[in-house]
């Protein structure tokens, strides 16, 4: 997989018994060492109400981070759109392009936005799955319904506190039209309104879609001939149908005359396989809190998590993101980064790490082992 580009999606983790702050300053710092080791790029995650993740605000924190870095893409992954407008995201964005032009890129997600149609029964696709893996080896576990979640109270206020009383997110194929005609300048209102987003028009911003399934977010990103961010590490059963999909649906475009994909897998390499389980050891508990609509809690010192007590039903709500978690040494996460590449066809994937320490983490050697067994450097 030599020249496969490496990035990093940050959640801004915030450990237990650590602070927001304290996790913004380590996010900043990581992104100054992600830029010296090469990596392509660094984006940003959204999410709302959750005590242990501090990355509510992408375009506010790569604006920060654009002033500690000066060379790597910056950007989001992924603005929720079920909560804002085009206009809003591309200002926002145009905002931070006027001081750092050309550095920024722009994911847009479809959370919070409207319903659609539930892709269980997706046709097969034309990697075969046998006994939970691809013929390379990669990890295809069961679907996982995440129908609990969105019938859960804390999302549902989270979705009143986050939109105005009777708003309605606007249909997501329309709001990213809209977003791509206020980027280039040509935006007019169905009776013919021109408008235009300064700063915004004319950004230098790449366009990226991210999506979890060969859905609506898929279907858009190819018929638009956009960029694509495929999610395995948070829905590791449908990466290939997402990536499957967004490629039948291409459509050549004046951004790409051939698909483009990145693929993302949650990663903790160590110097050695026991030391890298170690630091993970939190990931599972950390997810169980997602999974029950919690809120993810400050992510556990392994000791924490170790005290916890596992129902068969605790292990069952987070064995997919567990069991496609890549941990171990250097050798063997370039393995598994090997496997997912080959088995989705990605050309970029999207690193994304969480555990308990920062300082003492060696991040330089984490980060350096990484885009060396990637052949990024």
């Amino acid at each position: 997989m030599s020249g496969i580009p490496l990035a990093v999606l940050d959640l801004v983790p915030i450990s237990s018994g650590s602070t927001a702050t304290e996790a913004l300053r380590n996010s900043i710092d990581l992104a100054r060492r992600t830029e010296r080791f090469g990596y392509a790029r660094y984006w940003f995650a959204e999410h709302h109400l959750n005590p242990g993740v501090a990355g509510t605000s992408p375009a506010v924190v790569l604006a920060l981070t654009a002033s500690a870095t000066s060379t790597i893409r910056l950007g989001s992954g992924a603005v929720q759109l079920g909560h804002r407008t085009a206009l809003s995201t591309v200002e926002e964005f145009g905002l931070v392009d006027a001081l750092h032009p050309g550095r920024l890129d722009l994911g847009l997600g479809r959370s919070g936005g409207r319903p659609t149609e539930r892709t269980d029964d997706a046709p097969p696709t034309t990697t075969p799955v046998i006994d939970g893996h691809t013929p390379n080896g990669l990890r295809i576990p069961p679907k996982f319904s995440f129908q609990r979640l969105l019938g859960s109270p804390r999302i549902a206020l989270q979705r009143r506190l986050l939109q105005q009383p009777g708003a309605e997110a606007q249909d997501y194929g329309e709001q990213i039209d809209d977003i791509l005609a206020l980027l280039r300048g040509d935006y007019r209102s169905a009776d013919g309104v021109e408008a235009h987003a300064i700063p915004g028009e004319g950004a230098d911003v790449q366009v990226w879609i991210l999506g979890s399934s060969g859905g609506q977010s898929a279907q858009v990103a190819g018929r638009g001939g956009l960029r694509f961010a495929a999610n395995y590490h948070v829905s590791p059963a449908t990466v290939l149908e997402a990536t499957e999909a967004y490629r039948a649906a291409f459509q050549p475009s004046d951004v790409l005359d051939k698909p483009y994909v990145s693929v993302s897998a949650d990663v903790v390499v160590a110097e050695d396989d026991a030391t890298a389980r170690e630091r993970a050891t939190g990931y599972g508990l950390w997810v169980r809190s997602i999974r029950t609509a919690e809120g993810a809690i400050p992510f556990p010192t392994p000791e924490q998590a170790r005290a916890h007590h596992w129902s068969d039903a605790d292990r069952e709500l987070v064995a997919d993101r567990v069991d496609t978690q890549f941990v171990g040494s250097p050798a063997r996460v370039a393995d598994q980064l090997e496997q997912l590449q080959e088995a989705t066809g990605a050309d970029e994937l999207l690193i994304t790490t969480i555990t308990h320490r920062h300082a003492g983490l060696s991040w330089s050697s984490v980060a350096a082992a990484l885009a060396k067994f990637a052949g990024c450097q």
